[in-house]
């Protein structure tokens, strides 16, 4: 199985890249990790958000394929425990199917893009700095993958 993180935002700083790259090493082949990130839409002074997001989405959408299964993140969605997230993956992967996580951008993903996905997810009530996410998540995917093979990283 494959699971690719595909998020809104372009240039993240080192500390960022080489956080995600440990975790991402650390996983097999079999349960790999890849990062692709968004361009975001037209943001400023006076910008059209709704344009922007839908600008994203588009982008996204261009980037899924119909295979996947898709997990839009976002602070609505069902909080999982690393526990629930181990019992998710391992279902992903007895599915067969190749994962599409979404983050969006600054102003989340949009409407339609989250009313499509086949589960939404939240890592948090709180709100999260994107660069954090893609850190938050590869530890805590690389930690589900412990679980699954009785690692004993999760102590």
């Amino acid at each position: 199985m494959r699971v690719r993180l595909l998020a809104v935002g372009t240039r993240m700083p080192a500390w960022v890249t080489e956080g995600v790259e440990e975790y991402r090493k650390r996983l097999p082949r079999d349960f790999s990790l890849q990062v692709e990130e968004i361009p975001p839409g037209q943001r400023g002074k006076n910008a059209d958000l709704a344009r922007a997001m839908a600008s994203e989405a588009e982008r996204i959408r261009a980037k899924l394929r119909g295979d996947e299964h898709v997990v839009a993140l976002e602070v609505g969605g069902k909080a999982w425990s690393t526990e629930r997230l181990a019992e998710q993956a391992e279902a992903w992967r007895l599915a067969g199917r190749d994962v599409a996580l979404l983050v969006g951008g600054p102003d989340g993903l949009a409407p339609e893009l989250s009313a499509a996905a086949d589960q939404r997810w939240s890592l948090s009530p709180l709100t999260l700095p994107h660069p954090l996410v893609r850190i938050l998540l590869a530890e805590q995917l690389y930690r589900a993958w412990t679980l699954m093979v009785g690692h004993p990283y999760h102590r």
